[in-house]
């Protein structure tokens, strides 16, 4: 169900990490948060008001990968390549909708995505 106090906000932040386990353990016994595993290769953590989620990969250069919700995914994907933005991975499905991912003018990462 779409979710318009939600539309072209920040949703979700990811980070691609060494080791999920001990990300885990930092931010569990740094800051109590709550993890949910997704199998092997993601995490995802609670810290009571935030969702986000650790990936096993190549730590990233320009930080964490920043999560936008969208209502209309292929309008917000219109939208991101009007302004300049340029589509590095299409619109893919995983477990809880779809998502695509952009490079802003700067060549910084982001997501964008939606419950169907």
């Amino acid at each position: 169900m779409p979710r318009p106090d939600a539309h072209h906000r920040i949703d979700y932040l990811e980070f691609a990490v060494a080791s999920i386990a001990a990300s885990r353990s930092f931010f569990g016994q740094a800051f109590d948060w709550t993890f949910q595993d997704y199998g092997p290769d993601y995490c995802e953590f609670r810290d009571g008001r935030l969702t986000g989620g650790f990936f096993h990969g190549p730590v990233q250069p320009g930080g964490p990968l920043v999560v936008l919700y969208s209502n209309d995914l292929a309008a917000t994907q219109a939208r991101i390549e009007t302004a300049g933005g340029r589509i590095t991975q299409p619109v893919y499905d995983f477990p809880g909708g779809r998502r695509f991912h952009f490079a802003d003018p700067d060549g910084y990462a982001w997501a964008v995505w939606s419950e169907t």
